[in-house]
């Protein structure tokens, strides 16, 4: 919005940031976050310390995509790491999932894959082929933009330029070929891009609520 910035804005009474770190598992002891647009609201909210992690900023002058972000934090990363969007909200039982493995990516089934970047899996359930936005989709599975990785990732090039943005997705792709990366499907993604997925969003979120009141999750 103009006046907050995405991981701020509420969902639910609360923010939607709020709603991601509430969601980690207690083994994430250290929180990384790429800022730009309103930036010093961020830092204000979390300062160098909260819910018990401490929080280092990493300013992104342009928006070039998802590589260009993750490859600022090069030199504050060591071994594996959690990767992740500031505007999705995900399971905690799903982040635990993808976080008990060496690496690997959460997906979920989508009616719209030519939105999204798109998994093709071995028959081993490891990654064969991760694409950006196909406009003839191998599959129907997409990347959640959750991940686990490990600095190995730097070994390989930032991948060329398309459409304005670095896509992460391809250089996932040449990664995966030396280091296999589990495709693991979870049960709850909610993006949040637009101010009807925030209506969406409370919509699913007090369902489950309700559900956990009554003892059904």
């Amino acid at each position: 919005t103009e006046t907050i910035p995405k991981p701020l804005v509420l969902v639910a009474g609360k923010p939607l940031l709020d709603h991601i770190i509430d969601a980690l598992p207690s083994a994430v002891d250290e929180l990384i976050i790429v800022t730009g647009y309103l930036e010093n609201k961020i830092k204000d909210y979390c300062g160098s310390e909260y819910k018990g992690r401490k929080v280092t900023y990493v300013h992104q002058e342009e928006q070039k995509g998802t590589a260009p972000a993750l490859w600022l934090c090069k030199d504050l990363l060591k071994g594996r790491f959690l990767f992740m969007f500031a505007d999705d909200i995900h399971g905690a039982d799903d982040i635990a999932r993808v976080a008990s493995y060496s690496r690997a990516l959460l997906t979920m089934p989508t009616k719209n894959p030519e939105r999204f970047g798109i998994v093709v899996r071995h028959p081993d359930g490891t990654l064969a082929e991760f694409v950006e936005k196909p406009v003839h989709p191998p599959s129907n599975l997409a990347s959640t933009g959750m991940m686990v990785l490990d600095t190995h990732i730097f070994e390989f090039e930032l991948p060329k330029e398309t459409n304005g943005e670095y896509y992460l997705t391809d250089v996932i792709a040449e990664y995966s070929k030396k280091y296999p990366v589990a495709v693991v499907e979870e049960n709850l993604w909610i993006p949040i891009g637009y101010p009807e997925d925030i209506v969406r969003a409370e919509k699913i979120l007090a369902t489950l609520e309700k559900s956990i009141m009554h003892g059904v999750v």
